[in-house]
């Protein structure tokens, strides 16, 4: 019985090597001693490869093969790269075999329909510790798996559920992340930002975000429609030469983290507005430490987590436009990330602006987060509101202070 679903006569879908990392990158992300086991191994796969590399001391592989692999060859490969390999990587002959795992893989596209793919997560269920992760990917094409099955992952998963768009495979994939039980917080703290396919390296420390690809795609579309329609024109040049400045907006840098366990850090790039002590009865009793950044329009507009820990919740207020530097804004739009933390609960408020009218959130309820992790972004300028427990955090920064997402520390835990 294969482990994993397949449609009859559906064509062979490849994973290339960025989906190859998305599907293992909640394996590699874990800091402490953690468990894998991968479904549907093929002893030739990326997938194999890349979860291999994500190996640490203390951490344990499992693999089970495949419809294109055997047992047998997948334990020759494993003995060909050495013993500190072998050592951690077991290949078992059936998925019966094989211990309950932190993360589970299944290393082969899933094609199959919606009550196959519910066969096959029932069928795993066995095999998760509290708090596992499941990872799979299915086509992105229209037709080779149905909506209902996607549909299905959103559904099932009440305790996160993570899904990324890997555009560069043949063809595309989405990869999911799926978590049936609730992860402890405390794990957060030994995870490493997430992976995020999303994000197109431009150079070795600076990418862009998916949102600044798509509207570059479009300015340099409107540029060839109009140069068609308009050959003698010069009207072409102008969304030709958008085009740049629109992707650097969206500009998504690589940034290190400070070493210490009680640092807090930005939530965006941008100028302290405000520090101040309040009361907010919808995060709970006692008082919040808010710490307020502005957003202008040239500086980087995508948000990082302050601290680790699991989302609990998230919600969208509605509210006006006004300038985001205004006492008016404390009424604009605004999504609400609510973080359950070892410290007790930690907000990021994302709010609009007078320019900024579109808010992005990539963090699902149930996800475990690491501080400084990539969460979202917003649009053409804003600000990001960071709320602490008071009694439990003390400020850093002053009215004014320039400050960078993910890298500076603008509080510190006692």
């Amino acid at each position: 019985m294969t482990p994993f679903p397949t449609v009859s006569k559906a064509p062979i879908v490849g994973i290339g090597s960025t989906a190859a990392r998305a599907l293992t990158a909640e394996f590699a992300r874990h800091n402490a001693a953690t468990s894998a086991l991968v479904v549907g191994a093929d002893h030739a796969s990326l997938v194999v490869a890349s979860a291999v590399e994500a190996l640490l001391p203390g951490d344990q592989l499992t693999l089970v093969a495949g419809e294109r692999s055997t047992a047998d060859l997948l334990r020759d490969h494993i003995a060909g790269l050495g013993s500190w390999i072998a050592d951690r990587v077991k290949v078992v002959d059936t998925l019966d075999e094989a211990s309950p795992a932190d993360v589970v893989i299944v290393g082969e596209p899933v094609t199959g329909t919606a009550q196959e793919v519910r066969g096959l997560l029932d069928r795993l269920g066995k095999y998760l510790n509290e708090g596992a992760v499941v990872t799979l990917a299915t086509p992105a094409v229209p037709g080779r798996t149905g909506g209902a099955a996607a549909e299905l992952f959103r559904q099932g998963a009440l305790f996160g559920v993570g899904s990324g768009l890997v555009v560069r495979n043949s063809p595309p994939l989405r990869v999911h992340k799926l978590r049936f039980t609730a992860a402890d917080p405390k794990v957060a703290a030994t995870l490493a930002p997430a992976y995020r396919p999303s994000s197109v390296p431009v150079t070795r420390t600076m990418h862009i975000d998916s949102n600044g690809v798509a509207a570059a795609g479009i300015a340099l579309g409107l540029a060839a429609l109009a140069r068609s329609a308009r050959p003698k024109s010069k009207l072409w040049l102008i969304p030709a030469l958008a085009a740049a400045p629109v992707a650097a907006f969206f500009r998504d840098p690589e940034r290190e983290a400070p070493t210490d366990p009680a640092a807090i850090v930005a939530s965006a790039d941008g100028r302290v507005l405000s520090v101040e002590r309040m009361a907010d009865p919808r995060f709970g009793d006692g008082e919040f430490l808010r710490i307020a950044v502005f957003l202008s329009v040239l500086d980087v507009h995508v948000n990082r987590v302050p601290v680790a820990g699991r989302v609990a919740d998230y919600f969208v207020e509605d509210g006006g436009y006004a300038n985001a530097m205004t006492a008016a804004a404390e009424h604009n739009v605004a999504a609400y990330t609510v973080l359950d933390t070892e410290h007790g609960t930690v907000v990021v408020a994302q709010r609009t602006g007078l320019i900024a009218r579109r808010i992005v959130q990539r963090t699902p309820v149930g996800t475990l987060v690491a501080r400084g992790e990539r969460m979202g972004l917003i649009r053409f300028g804003s600000r990001t509101d960071v709320y602490l427990p008071a009694d439990k955090a003390e400020p850093l920064v002053t009215v004014n202070e320039k400050v960078v997402g993910g890298a500076s520390v603008i509080a510190r835990w006692l």
